[in-house]
């Protein structure tokens, strides 16, 4: 058989295959005889069926396409192995169906072309000059002060308050309804907001607490008294019909405590953790902070070793890869969405999952380009997973899912990927150029980016 391949874009194999005229006539006189011994024409016996009224019965057209159908596949397979070709999922027929058929003559040769996906090839760059700005986050004492202070709050004593107005670090019970703000011309409120409404809600009476505006707003407010506040909405909140709009908030304050806090000692300590002193528990949170400073600083660094290596490195992925990890990123999310006590049985319906997978596809492609490049540099510098790593992260994973049922070869692979990715990462880490730069620097920067975007003009505007 002959087969002439041609590379094609995203990872494929174009394929031209000339079916000989003696298979395809041998093919066809297969699918008659079989045909004759399976098909039901009235009149006669199963294998009794004359060649001649079979035909006229079934169409020539008909045993034609049927026989053109099984050697397309049987071809297909035939010059995958003839090639040598990694195929990853089914084939894709570039030729017309109608076409071919009216070409298809048992006594001549036919040539159609198909596509497949293979392996995937990634192109290394110059990865060992890469240059990569990162953010440094440091350890900062008041870290333990603040976690101290917010486990001490969870543990005060709340004293009612009745001969003053209440004030920062309070505790306020309130009654509240929300409505919309006016519109132009009207005299009253907008319909009341639903699902934005309160009997007897703590508010803590912190900075970041509620929505912007809430906690200022009851701060100077004496029990029982009733306010009307005019906040808006964040841009960020949950509720996408809300998001943005400003509304009228009306409060009650039914009861105003204040918090008696405990001391600061080894018996608190004893309260709160499984420390013996407060020396102990300091030294503890203490290094914890450290530690978590130092992985988001290496983060940090990981996630510009992987912007820059996008920049220099190229992958072709097939089609069929990027439907597994479409799927795997919605697995996810649900999976996540599940933990948190969502209900997604709504969500992932027949008639939204099309719009789902389209919208997982970018992140899906981004992983896959991420996670084949890494392997691929790991593969051409020979790193390795180090066994008594995997044999720690293996064992610590099963512990935790203990309870469940586990598919052990799938998890030993991800695992393994998991492990390789971060290893290689570390390895380029000791090879690139890095410079650090303070934590929130790049925030600044966007923000700073976004605040001179919104300042130019709308349309050109004309000189001279």
């Amino acid at each position: 058989m002959k087969v002439t391949q041609e590379r094609l874009p995203d990872s494929q194999i174009g394929l031209e295959i000339e079916i000989p005229a003696e298979t395809l006539g041998k093919a066809y006189e297969k699918k008659v005889n079989t045909l004759a011994h399976t098909a039901n024409i009235p009149g006669f016996r199963k294998g009794k069926v004359p060649r001649k009224i079979l035909l006229q019965r079934l169409g020539t057209k008909y045993v034609k396409a049927a026989t053109l159908e099984e050697l397309i596949q049987e071809s297909v397979k035939e010059a995958v192995q003839q090639e040598e070709l990694e195929l990853l999922g089914n084939y894709r027929l570039c030729s017309d169906f109608e076409e071919l058929l009216e070409k298809f003559n048992p006594g001549q040769s036919l040539t159609f072309s198909a596509a497949v996906d293979v392996s995937p090839s990634v192109e290394l760059g110059d990865y060992k000059t890469l240059s990569v700005k990162a953010e440094e986050t440091l350890y900062d004492p008041k870290q333990v002060e603040n976690w101290l202070k917010e486990r001490r709050e969870q543990q005060a004593t709340l004293i009612p308050v009745e001969d003053r107005s209440a004030q920062m670090g309070d505790v306020a019970i309130v009654d509240y309804v929300a409505h919309f703000v006016p519109e132009d011309g009207q005299e009253v409120y907008g319909q009341a907001i639903s699902g934005v409404q309160g009997t007897d809600f703590r508010v803590d009476l912190a900075e970041g607490r509620f929505i912007e505006g809430m906690v200022e707003g009851i701060v100077g407010m004496k029990p029982e008294e009733t306010k009307e506040l005019k906040v808006t909405f964040p841009e960020d909140y949950p509720r996408e019909d809300l998001s943005g709009r400003p509304s009228i908030f009306t409060i009650t304050l039914k009861e105003l405590k204040e918090k008696e806090l405990l001391e600061l000692n080894d018996d608190l300590a004893r309260e709160i953790s499984e420390f013996k002193t407060m020396n102990e528990l300091k030294e503890s949170l203490e290094k914890q902070f450290i530690g978590e400073a130092e992985k988001a600083t290496k983060k940090s660094i990981h996630d510009g070793i992987i912007a820059q290596l996008m920049t220099v490195c190229t992958v072709d992925i097939p089609e069929t890869l990027v439907q597994d990890e479409v799927t795997q990123v919605l697995t996810q999310t649900a999976m996540q969405m599940e933990q948190m006590g969502m209900e997604i049985s709504q969500l992932f319906t027949q008639e939204k999952l099309p719009k789902l997978r389209e919208n997982a596809r970018p992140e899906a492609i981004e992983r896959l380009k991420q996670s084949l490049i890494l392997k691929e540099l790991a593969q051409v510098e020979g790193i390795q997973v180090k066994q008594a790593i995997f044999d720690e992260k293996i064992n610590k994973i099963k512990e935790q899912l203990s309870d469940r049922d586990v598919d052990l070869n799938r998890l030993n692979q991800m695992v393994t990927d998991e492990l390789l990715i971060e290893a290689t990462l570390d390895w380029l880490q000791e090879q690139v150029t890095i410079e650090l730069v303070p934590a929130g620097t790049f925030k600044k920067k966007e923000a700073e980016q976004s605040s001179a975007g919104s300042d130019q003009p709308l349309t050109p505007t004309a000189e001279g």
